[in-house]
């Protein structure tokens, strides 16, 4: 599995939901404002990343996660 590290700025806080079925599992959204290092002309300079964790993440997010 790859993994990528990432640090931003919450444009929301985190969505949480549950999905339905014998066992729930809980699924979270929130978009990730990173800025750019480099910048081109005519860019923009922040990146929007929508972000999707599951399960333990998501109890991680929900809790220490907020806008700003």
């Amino acid at each position: 599995m790859n993994k990528a590290i990432l640090m931003g700025r919450l444009v929301k806080d985190p969505e949480v939901r549950y999905s339905q079925g014998k066992e729930p599992m809980a699924i979270a959204r929130y978009t990730l404002a990173v800025n750019r290092r480099f910048k081109r002309q005519g860019e923009t300079n922040v990146d929007f990343i929508n972000c999707v964790p599951f399960d333990k993440a998501v109890e991680f997010a929900e809790r220490y996660f907020k806008k700003g």
